[in-house]
């Protein structure tokens, strides 16, 4: 009797939800962003004259609830489809890393945009996308829905670079 409750304990799927890893980490996830979050309350507020857009506080909410939102409804996912246990991580983890440090290193000396589409057609390689032509229209309609949706939507400016100096000028 005793090896059938010690068996029943170790199996993981008996654990409570608060002692999963899906848990923990979605956990975490809302901890921070709840943090971030009440922190925009604290941003300053733009008179009306100087207001290009929307408040600087604006976005940083929108996305931080956005981001809650979907890691509520990834732990949710992962109630019904339980994660699978990795013995290591694949070799596209640590690509898309460093995919993520080549993105700020072009964005800081070439140009945010080229930045994008660098990161959006290598990512998306590693990941398993080989054909060109989704790579070459993931490379050049992502960077151009980001300054649409940026530039228009939002009023914002970006910083010069190459191709941003040439809309610019």
């Amino acid at each position: 009797m005793n090896n059938v409750l010690k068996k029943k304990r170790a199996n993981k799927s008996s654990l409570p939800f608060l002692f999963k890893s899906s848990f923990k980490v979605s956990f975490i996830i809302i901890l921070i962003s709840l943090i971030l979050l009440i922190t925009t309350f604290t941003f300053d507020t733009v008179p009306p004259i100087l207001n290009r857009g929307i408040q600087p506080a604006t976005f940083p909410k929108a996305l931080l609830v956005l981001i809650i939102f979907l890691t509520s409804f990834i732990f949710y996912l992962s109630i019904k489809t339980p994660w699978k246990k990795e013995s290591k991580l694949p070799r596209s983890f640590f690509i898309t890393l460093i995919a993520f440090v080549l993105f700020l290193v072009i964005a800081k000396t070439l140009d945010f945009f080229l930045a994008i589409a660098v990161v959006s057609a290598l990512v998306s390689y590693y990941w398993g996308e080989k054909r060109i032509f989704y790579l070459l229209a993931v490379s050049i309609l992502f960077p151009i829905i980001v300054f649409i949706f940026f530039e228009t939507f939002l009023g914002l400016r970006f910083p010069p670079g190459i191709i941003t100096n040439i809309y610019y000028n």
